[in-house]
This record gives structure tokens, sequence and C-alpha cells, in this order.
């Protein structure tokens, strides 16, 4: 249904019709007349009946001229309005798309790095998971998911539970494998930093190896919550 509506504002416009129309009316009218006109025969008129026919046709023909440049004003009024309704509406989609990225309701790609947390002595709890999450954001990560299946939004809450860690609810086995979408070297850099999570990870008996990829692609989506106190201003 969307991609109808995007399409609908690429068809003429009623109004872009009866232009057309109008236009082919006056183009036929006015070759008609001519050509009816090439046909008489004057040779019996006087000249003052003449000069008066020859400044009526003039009349005609200037009333005609000012019809058609009327219209053609309007059609281009009218393009001009459809081409500025079809950037607005592109501009709309994109953002769209934008947001709805940004909120993790569809999925994204693009390059970016992938860390792979090892954890034997299962030390590494919610908050470094966390803090790792913070520092790729800060870094200028779009998109960040957690072992394939846990998308990372504003909304996102991570919790301890026993020896596992829950985002969201779900439950996060390890290895810990984080991917984020961004510039792969400034994320790259943001967790090799010192006091950065590498050092964290490895502070707790773990490793972290870092990849930086070309093509990442994140299919899971947020769990979508709709507001409970929040409500858009008027």
């Amino acid at each position: 249904m969307p991609d109808q509506g995007w399409r609908s504002l690429l068809k003429p416009s009623g109004s872009q019709i009866v232009m057309a129309i109008l236009l082919g009316g006056l183009a036929f009218a006015m070759t008609v007349e001519l050509a009816g006109r090439d046909d008489t025969d004057y040779s019996g008129v006087r000249k003052g009946e003449l000069v008066e026919l020859l400044q009526s046709l003039d009349s005609a023909n200037d009333r005609v001229n000012s019809q058609v440049d009327d219209l053609s004003a309007t059609r281009d009024d009218l393009l001009s309005t459809t081409e500025r309704s079809e950037q607005a509406a592109e501009q709309a989609r994109k953002q769209a798309e934008d947001l709805a990225i940004l909120a993790g309701s569809v999925g994204a790609t693009g390059q970016g790095v992938r860390l792979t947390i090892t954890d034997p002595k299962r030390q590494v709890d919610a908050s470094g998971l966390l803090d790792g999450v913070d520092e790729l954001r800060d870094a200028g990560a779009e998109v960040i998911v957690i072992n394939g299946t846990a998308r990372i939004v504003a909304q996102t809450y991570f919790l301890d539970d026993g020896q596992s860690i829950r985002i969201d609810g779900r439950e996060i086995k390890r290895p810990f494998v984080i991917e984020a979408i961004g510039d792969p070297n400034t994320l790259a850099e943001a967790v090799r930093f010192r006091g950065g999570l590498l050092d964290k990870v490895e502070s707790r008996g773990g490793n972290l190896t870092v990849e930086t990829r070309d093509k990442i692609t994140i299919t899971a989506l947020a769990d979508v919550k709709p507001p409970e106190y929040a409500r858009p201003t008027s």
C-alpha cells in the first residue's frame, strides 16, 4: 500500500489533463480557422471592409495568443508544483527510512565492525556490555546488534540474571558478538583506546577480538513498545 501512495504522486493530475486538452483544442481551432480563411475569396470585398476584417483578425489573434500564454503559464506552474511535491515526497520517504532504522523497526546494512567477547570466567556482566555499547554509540555507530538477535535502541535495557545477561528480557549467551554499522576505523579505535572496552574485558579475564567489515547486514528488529506516558505535543 505505501508504494501505491508514492506512485500516485507520479501520475498526471486532473488539472494537468484538462490543461493538455485545452491547449490541444486551441491549436486545432486555430488550424481550422486559418485553413478556412485560405479558401475565402476576398476579391469582392471593399477596402474599408477589408481593413476592418484585418483589424478583427489581428484582435482575434491577440486574444488567442494571450489565452495560449495564460494556459502555458498555468501548465508550467502545475509542472513546477508537481516537481516540488515529488521532491517533498522523496525527502519525507528518506526521513521515514532513517527514523525506522534508528527505531530498530527495519533491517540495515553497511560497513562496520564485529566484536567477539570470550568470557571463560563469566566476569563480563550487563554493565560491561552496556559500557561497550555506549562507546560504540559515542563513536558514531548507527545500528548495533548483539548475538544477531538483540537489536539495541534507545529504550534497550541490560540486566544481570544470575550467570546470564538479559537484553530486553532476552537471554544472551556467551560468547558475546557485537555487530555495529558505522565507520569501521573509528569504531575499532573506540574500543581499543586506553580504558575502553578492550581493557575492561581483559581486566576481567576475557578476550576481545575486533574485525572491520566492508559489509554487515543486521536483520534483527527491536521490540517496539508503545509509550505509556508520553504523548505528542499539540
